[in-house]
């Protein structure tokens, strides 16, 4: 009788500018940090190290608070993880990139370029952008509703997986002799004319060393998990309440066997937030030294706008009122979150302050010992809720540091993480096979 393997988890970090929690740049060295490469590199090495999946990159193309009040997402993600690359040879890249603010040629050959250059370690986090200010920043005027930006956003992956398949594995054979340098049949097209998108092709970047770069998709709604359902290797999710991310994670297997893809196709990695003490109540005290830097009324204002209720109606001393929430659809913020938040909020039946003080009832935060944090990641792995985390951490780098060194021996210890890279690439790391083209690109007619 052959024994199953052990299911393991995997684990990336989400580099949130100086740390997840709002008052991290309080507790840095240096507060401008996060526009230099050796914060990057140095967040990059920890995470390889402690033989982390992958390090993750989101974007936001705006300045999002004017005067700014801490650090924010500055940088471009692919610029960042190409610094990151040279100077690491394991760690996966992960990076953001719109599809309501890009032409899908540029994004394949940027994407492909830096998939080249790391030998096989990228991935794509697929996202539509629903924010004003950034609209105004690509001269756009408005945004298109949620179910226009998604139809736009499938469309876009099928032409940027179309530019990338549309090298074949043996396009390149140079021989210095004969003096032959690629096959004898041109590279084809892909000819592509759609609704949104017009692309003749193919891309000038030849295949990538994973096949084509991991593709990562971080919506939540019904159209985010459609279209991570067709396209998605990785679903970055919010996920708080433990039976919501086990329906959230059957959904997701079935949709995707809709598509006719095999089981184990799509990996859910919810995110999550450890806090991490010798004791629980170490722990405990390190949060609460970050929240007692907090700003109540900033972080009210901001909870109020992602909500979509006004300010007076959150008493920061009493639970959320139900009465006081608008329809989804017309919020403007992740629908994932709103949804998700809003449940935490009225299960745990949590102050709004408390609310607050737990990360804004956003990514779910642990707060304890190595063990209780293994403990928790165990259920939700064992339980089909997730196949691993993407990982917030208070304060960049020493959140990182300390997760490495104390809560990573203890899920080796107990068999549920790697000690050493068994892979080059990230679809390695992630059990993902190469990708192979199934077919010949063709037109979309």
């Amino acid at each position: 009788m052959t024994t199953q393997p052990a299911r393991q988890l995997h684990l990336n970090a989400n580099i949130t500018d100086a740390g997840k929690h709002p008052s991290a740049w309080r507790h840095q060295r240096d507060p401008l940090a996060f526009l230099t490469p050796d914060y990057f590199v140095e967040i990059g090495q920890i995470a390889e190290r402690a033989t982390f999946d992958a390090v993750f990159l989101s974007d936001w193309p705006a300045l999002a608070d004017n005067p700014p009040t801490k650090p924010w997402q500055s940088l471009d993600p692919t610029v960042v993880l190409a610094t990151v690359a040279q100077a690491t040879s394991r760690i996966g890249l992960i990076g953001t990139a719109s599809t309501t603010f890009n032409a899908p040629y540029e994004l394949a050959r940027r994407f492909a370029s830096l998939d080249h250059l790391s030998r096989g370690r990228v991935a794509w986090n697929i996202v539509t952008t629903m924010h004003p200010q950034a609209a105004a920043n690509f001269g756009v005027e408005g945004i298109p509703g949620h179910d226009e930006r998604y139809a736009q956003a499938d469309e876009f992956v099928d032409v940027v997986t179309k530019l990338w398949d549309s090298w074949p594995a043996d396009g390149l054979r140079p021989d210095a002799a004969t003096g032959v340098f690629s096959g004898p049949e041109p590279i084809p097209g892909v000819d592509h004319v759609g609704a949104h998108y017009r692309v003749g092709g193919p891309l000038n970047v030849p295949r990538t060393p994973q096949g084509r770069p991991v593709l990562v998709q971080a919506g939540s709604s019904e159209q985010g998990k459609n279209l991570a359902a067709r396209w998605a290797d990785v679903v970055f999710t919010v996920q708080t309440v433990f039976s919501e991310a086990q329906q959230f994670y059957a959904d997701m297997a079935a949709r995707a066997r809709g598509h006719g893809r095999p089981a184990g196709s799509v990996l859910v990695l919810p995110g999550l937030f450890p806090v991490v003490g010798s004791t629980e109540a170490e722990a405990l005290s390190r949060l609460r030294e970050f929240n007692e830097q907090l700003d109540y009324g900033r972080e009210l204002r901001r909870l109020a706008h992602q909500l979509g209720v006004a300010v007076d109606d959150l008493q920061l001393d009493k639970p959320l009122d139900p009465r006081c929430l608008r329809d989804v659809t017309s919020v403007q913020s992740s629908h994932g979150f709103l949804n998700t938040t809003v449940s935490f909020a009225l299960r745990s039946g949590l102050t709004i302050r408390e609310l607050i003080d737990r990360n804004g009832g956003a990514h779910r935060m642990v707060v304890g010992t190595p063990e209780q944090i293994a403990d928790d990641m165990a259920q939700w792995l064992n339980g089909y809720a997730a196949d691993g985390f993407n990982l917030n951490f208070d304060v960049y780098p020493d959140g990182l540091q300390r997760f490495a060194e104390h809560v990573v021996p203890e899920l080796r210890r107990r068999g549920l993480f790697r000690h050493e890279y068994e892979s080059t690439t990230l679809r390695g790391h992630l059990g993902l096979p190469e990708h192979t083209p199934t077919a010949p690109a063709l037109s979309a007619g």
